[in-house]
């Protein structure tokens, strides 16, 4: 019980740390250029640049019809998490938009990030003419937060619960999951401002934040596959195991041109310990033929699964 309940707690204070993160890109760097992020919270831009409706609200309303199918698929568990998470993040992104936190007394002056721009006032951390710098920060910010979020096993609702159960059911990556499904939202607000450099900026800000939401979500792929080919593979092999306690598997193969079988050698290993297998492959055979592949997830013993698990 007390372990369930720090890993419980744990993972609610991922989420609010995330959703806060997620509320400062929309508010201080993205929202005010209408650099569509995609999702619940690009839609949301809409109602506040034609309505002045709080994005913050619009995507509390929104999000509503969504966490019956995230109870449905993914279990009650995912829908609690997902409820705080959006909860948390729609509330913070009106609360830390600039007019709000000069309201409450939090900044004393709103002069410094005020902006005018196309005659309408817009308030944000940079001005008009540094519009690339603010959709940068905002992807990175924005894909940290969420990375965060999903690490937690929770989720904003929006289009991270469609997001998470592509994940969950098919294994496709997260930011590759995001990248699917907020394309069509995209070029829906590109369409309804009749701004095409809009789709360009949302395509910016998509790239960026599914890239960043896979390495902080998921950590970075830091492992290798290595086959290596040698007449000396049982020596390889101890020294493998010796220095660097990594289990091997021997493959069989047949040499095309040569006619000989030989027993090739396979491990997974991990960027720090490659340079000592090439090493050890040098000094016992110069002649060897060795393959270095990219390992995007290993299950197994001496092995930690980058895979999300969002029903736990």
């Amino acid at each position: 019980m007390k372990k369930k309940l720090y890993r419980d707690v744990i993972q609610y204070l991922g989420i609010a740390l995330g959703a806060s993160l997620l509320a400062i890109s929309y508010s201080w760097f993205l929202v005010p250029y209408k650099i569509a992020p995609g999702g619940v919270g690009g839609l949301a831009q809409i109602f506040y640049h034609l309505f002045g409706f709080p994005v913050g609200l619009s995507m509390i309303l929104m999000n509503i019809p969504l966490f019956v199918l995230s109870i449905l698929v993914l279990g009650k568990g995912f829908g609690v998490r997902s409820i705080f998470g959006m909860l948390t993040a729609s509330t913070l992104t009106d609360v830390l938009s600039f007019p709000t936190l000069f309201k409450l007394g939090i900044i004393k002056d709103s002069e410094p990030f005020a902006h005018m721009v196309n005659d309408n006032m817009v308030y944000a951390i940079f001005g008009p003419n540094d519009m690339f710098l603010s959709a940068i920060a905002g992807s990175v910010i924005l894909g940290i937060g969420l990375g965060i979020i999903f690490r937690s096993k929770g989720s904003t609702a929006g289009t991270d619960i469609p997001v998470a159960i592509i994940k969950q059911k098919t294994g496709l990556s997260v930011g590759n999951g995001f990248l699917l499904v907020e394309s069509l939202i995209i070029f829906t607000i590109g369409l309804v401002f009749k701004d095409l450099k809009l789709v360009v900026w949302g395509y910016v800000n998509l790239f960026i934040s599914s890239r960043v939401v896979d390495i902080s979500s998921e950590g970075l792929p830091n492992l290798k596959g290595v086959h290596i080919i040698s007449h000396r593979s049982a020596e390889i092999r101890t020294k493998i195991h010796s220095e660097l306690e990594r289990g091997v598997t021997y493959l069989k193969g047949e040499g095309a041109y040569t006619g000989k079988d030989y027993k090739i050698v396979f491990c997974v290993v991990s960027l720090r310990q490659l340079p000592v297998i090439r090493e050890i492959v040098k000094d016992i055979d110069p002649k060897a033929f060795m393959i270095i592949t990219e390992v995007s997830d290993v299950m197994g013993e001496g092995f930690k699964s980058r895979n999300l698990d969002f029903t736990t």
